[in-house]
């Protein structure tokens, strides 16, 4: 699933270019779904699209709600409710990075 603009596919971050390639390379199908990335509600209903149509839910998860900004818990849900198989994948040694503290303004 990759994000267009007028049905033309929108460039990753170039940090993620070379994963980019490398999915872009093995994937069995590719869609092209217009949407911003940029907005948080235009990629969930993305990822719904694409689980919605997917035999399977691979998430890196460690099982904590959703907080607002990551979408990884209502797609798990989302999966399970139509029936779409979840398979939790934590890393051993993984850890979660803290965001970055919010400095008040005053």
């Amino acid at each position: 699933m990759i994000p267009t603009r007028v049905g033309v596919p929108a460039m990753p971050p170039q940090r993620d270019r070379t994963a980019a390639g490398e999915l872009l390379t093995l994937a069995d199908e590719v869609r092209l779904l217009a949407y911003d990335p940029v907005d948080r509600d235009p990629c969930v209903g993305a990822d719904e699209r694409l689980v919605a149509c997917s035999g399977l839910l691979l998430a890196v998860w460690g099982g904590s709600p959703s907080n607002g900004r990551d979408a990884t818990a209502h797609l798990v849900t989302y999966a399970r409710a139509r029936g779409v198989p979840v398979e939790i994948v934590w890393p051993e040694g993984a850890a979660r990075e803290a965001p970055p503290a919010v400095r008040a303004q005053g």
